[in-house]
């Protein structure tokens, strides 16, 4: 039980370095904290205390794990052709050139959106919104270099 204790340890150090916690939920973090304290009285000779602590962790996280792989299958929404229209609103939410390059518009694109990252207090709608118009944009460069 004591290897248990260490593996669980590791674990939470690497999610710690990978910056994985940064996307972790209070659920998450109390279920990851009640399999560390029980591992630690297990591994300490209480393993009635232990045992369930670490099993309904457990539980807890292959349920979390099924439902992020349900919404991760949903269906990708196909590309909609781009008028001209949306390239001028795209250009104007970025503000760049209609004659500006690739990298331009992923250097407008990069100063735009640190700014309004949600980890930063943006909006995750807004941030979409930016990456959709220098897809958009990039796309069209792309068409018209064919």
């Amino acid at each position: 039980m004591g290897a248990l204790a260490l593996l669980l340890a590791g674990l939470a150090i690497w999610l710690i370095w990978t910056g994985r916690l940064q996307r972790m939920t209070a659920k998450d973090g109390m279920a990851l904290g009640a399999a560390l304290v029980g591992a630690v009285l297990a591994a300490k000779g209480k393993p009635v205390i232990g045992a369930p602590l670490l099993i309904g962790a457990a539980l807890f996280f292959v349920k979390q794990g099924n439902a992020r792989a349900r919404t991760r299958r949903r269906p990708a929404v196909p590309p909609v052709a781009a008028g001209a229209d949306d390239l001028v609103k795209a250009r104007a939410l970025l503000g760049v050139a209609p004659d500006a390059d690739a990298r331009a518009i992923r250097t407008a694109h990069r100063r735009l959106i640190a700014s309004v990252h949600p980890d930063k207090g943006g909006t995750e709608a807004l941030a979409a919104q930016i990456n959709a118009a220098r897809d958009l944009l990039l796309a069209d460069q792309k068409q018209k270099q064919r």
